[in-house]
């Protein structure tokens, strides 16, 4: 009985792996689509989440079984759960990858983001990219210094994404007002994605070492 029980932990590791391949999948093809203005790419992405979606609901539904059945405790318990928790993480950056494709299906067949602001939003998306990666490496190997170089890129990304809203409120801007909602949305979802990267690293990190950091943001 014992075997089955840690078989089906194994499973819901390898479940969260294969997710988290699946975001970071979404989230380069999504960048590509945002940056180059294309079109069949982005609706690639956005058909694509529907599988992420599925995957979690799965997982979760595998989860919570094994709670009801096996009266997990200690690390196990910890594992469930935590694994329901780095689920919803996981399923929110692929809804945000999504989001992203989906401005740029809006605005085709120019680029959402204006001159003055592209090498800002190009290092947005390199850092959202790189945590997306950590974040499946982290996954398969536990390596917590993994968990460091995630919270490091999160805090270049709040720093481009504070950047963004102060040249959106200089009274130099003089983009239309549909170009501002454009960019504050897009600067919102890359930083926001990078929120729950490091949600999944902490959850990882508190399996590991059983020491619990905070959240600092709110869903």
């Amino acid at each position: 009985m014992r075997k089955v029980f840690q078989a089906e932990l194994h499973q819901i590791g390898e479940g969260l792996i294969e997710i988290s391949q699946l975001v970071t999948e979404g989230t380069e093809n999504a960048i590509c689509a945002f940056q180059g203005a294309d079109i069949e790419l982005a609706q690639d992405v956005i058909a694509a989440d529907a599988r992420i979606d599925f995957l979690q609901n799965d997982l979760d539904e595998r989860a919570i079984d094994i709670l009801a059945l096996q009266g997990p405790v200690a690390s196990d318990l910890r594992m469930i759960v935590g694994s329901l928790r780095m689920s919803a993480s996981l399923e929110r950056m692929g809804d945000l990858a999504r989001h992203i494709a989906q401005l740029a299906r809006l605005r085709y067949p120019l680029t959402v983001i204006p001159a003055q602001l592209t090498l800002t939003f190009n290092e947005l998306a390199r850092l959202d990219l790189k945590i997306a990666r950590q974040v499946g490496e982290l996954l398969q190997t536990r390596d917590m210094a993994l968990v460091a170089e995630i919270q490091t890129a999160k805090s270049s990304i709040s720093e481009l994404h504070r950047s963004v809203f102060h040249a959106i409120a200089a009274p130099q801007w003089q983009e239309s007002p549909a170009t501002t909602v454009d960019v504050a949305l897009a600067s919102r979802y890359f930083e926001r994605f990078s929120d729950h990267g490091v949600s999944v690293s902490r959850k990882v990190a508190y399996l590991v070492t059983g020491q619990w950091q905070p959240e600092d943001f709110v869903l």
